[in-house]
């Protein structure tokens, strides 16, 4: 299959869309459970082998979702040229075995090379943007610890998605960064494809609390229990 990002898009994700919200998410509040857990052991590792199923179970989405972005334009938008899995992923045959009935330069190459590509750098933009939402808390759902608890990363992800915008539509950006303008089409297909980091996150993080890592029931003990 044709390539879903080049260099320069890497970059832009890294140092960009990646920059702020890290830094935002410096200013989260302490966990609401923090108290309800014992203290770490100085031998127990940063990243134990149940975070490290996580972060590979979320990673593997990303890179999923991020490749099938691009698949979709050309096998299933509307504004695609609508051709078969088997002809996507040999593309680099094409004119021996498609150049009797396809253009393999208009298909694989201008217009639908570039639409694909923002497809797929808008998702991977996206699910950024979700994570950062899902890194409010290690393991509190969104619903026990919302977005706005922490403004700073609401600013943070305004800020960043008005960046990503400002590449796909102003057209300076567009030769730097092999980007284009996406219609509504494009984005509803990027939203159903980025959100689902949320859900998966939310099944992780229910894991991590009930089985992995329970919070500890805690026995208030009151002031006249003290004095007998």
């Amino acid at each position: 299959m044709p390539e879903a990002l080049i260099p320069v898009q890497l970059l832009w994700v890294n140092l960009v869309t990646d920059g702020l919200p890290a830094t935002a998410l410096g200013f989260n509040r302490p966990d609401p459970h923090i108290m309800q857990h014992k203290p770490r052991s100085a031998k127990q590792p940063i990243v134990s082998s149940w975070l490290l199923v996580r972060y590979t179970i979320i990673g593997a989405y990303v890179g999923f979702a991020t490749v099938f972005g691009y698949a979709w334009h050309y096998m299933y938008s509307p504004q695609g040229p609508h051709v078969s899995y088997y002809e996507l992923t040999h593309f680099h045959q094409c004119e021996r075995l498609f150049g009797d009935r396809m253009d393999c330069a208009a298909t694989f190459g201008g217009a639908h090379a570039l639409i694909a590509s923002t497809i797929s750098l808008s998702i991977l933009v996206s699910i950024e943007m979700f994570n950062a939402m899902n890194s409010l808390s290690e393991n509190a759902s969104l619903f026990e610890v919302p977005l706005w608890t922490n403004p700073s990363l609401i600013g943070a992800i305004l800020l960043s998605f008005a960046l990503h915008f400002g590449i796909l539509y102003i057209p300076f950006f567009n030769a730097i960064f092999s980007v284009v303008p996406l219609g509504v089409v494009e984005w509803k297909a990027i939203l159903y494809m980025s959100a689902p980091i949320i859900v998966i996150d939310e099944g992780l993080k229910w894991v991590s609390r009930t089985f992995i890592d329970p919070p500890a029931t805690v026995h208030l003990v009151t002031s006249d229990k003290k004095t007998q």
